[in-house]
């Protein structure tokens, strides 16, 4: 008996992941090592260093707080993608762990009812996902 969750039934085989989870990747992996802190660092950097050719300071100001805040928002939605997935792919991985230690269970179980009830939990324990 080989049940599937309904993230396993839906993947098939192959990479089927859109442009956009694609791209979600790769933005998550740059953006978590060391040379794009470097890189934002600069960027900082430099704003500091353009102060004495702004005419207005508020200006100044606003211009660094307008571009943190949108690269701010499309990081944080880029990276709970990035961060849902792996908890999906995660959530998967248990399941079928589950379900194979369940498999085994069931097949100890005929001499052993406690067995036969740990196996049930198990499953119904898998199942709690799909109730929520």
């Amino acid at each position: 008996m080989k049940r599937r969750s309904e993230a396993a039934r839906s993947r098939g085989g192959g990479d089927r992941r859109s442009p956009f989870d694609r791209f979600v990747e790769q933005a998550e992996l740059r953006v978590s090592q060391a040379p794009f802190f470097f890189v934002c660092a600069g960027i900082v950097t430099a704003w500091l260093i353009s102060l004495p050719w702004w005419t207005d300071l508020k200006t100044w100001q606003v211009a660094i707080h307008t571009v943190a805040s949108v690269f701010t928002l499309l990081l944080v939605v880029l990276l709970e993608n990035a961060g849902r997935r792996a908890s999906e792919a995660a959530q998967e991985k248990l399941n079928v762990i589950a379900e194979a230690l369940a498999a085994l269970l069931d097949s100890s179980a005929s001499t052993d009812p406690e067995l036969r009830a740990a196996a049930d939990r198990l499953r119904e324990a898998v199942g709690l996902e799909e109730r929520h």
